[in-house]
């Protein structure tokens, strides 16, 4: 998998994009005709865990790296009535360290169902940091496969690395949960 970062933002930009998402998640949720008309619009929408280590540990001075990231949808509801759960394992490096882990990437994301059939997207994302989380949106285009010409959106909440981690051996990793998408 080959992974492009986005060029470097500003702390300013870092920290408007968090108190962004600090301003959405005090935001009241939406009535529940909406919520009733997104879930209609929905092919699929699933719920699960993502998982990323990190080896070596990542640093405050930046270095290479290599980066697993493995994705397990426990819970989907398919319009269709066939897709009822999935998961998405990616391996690749990068060069980074905890100051600028939050830079945006282009990657391609391929999602195994269990129907044993597969979606591939493009996809862009990017990370805010928020109450000691780290909330990354992926947004995407289904290009091969089950949902192909359908939009894709992800979104992985994941523990936030420890400064302690950051200055010692590193942040080896984390767990968090994640949601999908599919219109």
């Amino acid at each position: 998998m080959t992974v492009e970062r986005s060029r470097p933002r500003s702390r300013t930009r870092a920290l408007a994009a968090a108190i962004a998402a600090l301003a959405l998640a005090a935001t009241p949720m939406t009535s529940a005709s909406a919520q009733s008309q997104d879930r209609r619009s929905a092919l699929l929408q699933c719920q699960g865990t993502e998982s990323v280590s990190y080896s070596p540990g990542v640093t405050l001075q930046p270095r290479h790296f290599d980066v697993t990231t493995q994705g397990r949808f426990v819970s989907c509801v398919d319009v269709g009535g066939k897709v009822s759960s999935g998961s998405y394992h990616e391996t690749f490096s990068l060069f980074a360290g905890c100051n600028d882990l939050l830079e945006g990437f282009t990657a391609q994301r391929t999602f195994r169902w269990s129907t044993g059939d597969t979606s591939v997207a493009d996809i862009s994302g990017s990370s805010t940091e928020a109450a000691g989380q780290v909330v990354t949106t992926i947004t995407g285009k289904v290009v091969k496969g089950r949902f192909k010409g359908r939009t894709a959106v992800e979104v992985i909440v994941l523990p936030q690395p420890g400064v302690l981690q950051c200055l010692t051996t590193g942040f080896t990793g984390a767990t968090g949960v994640t949601t999908l998408t599919i219109t």
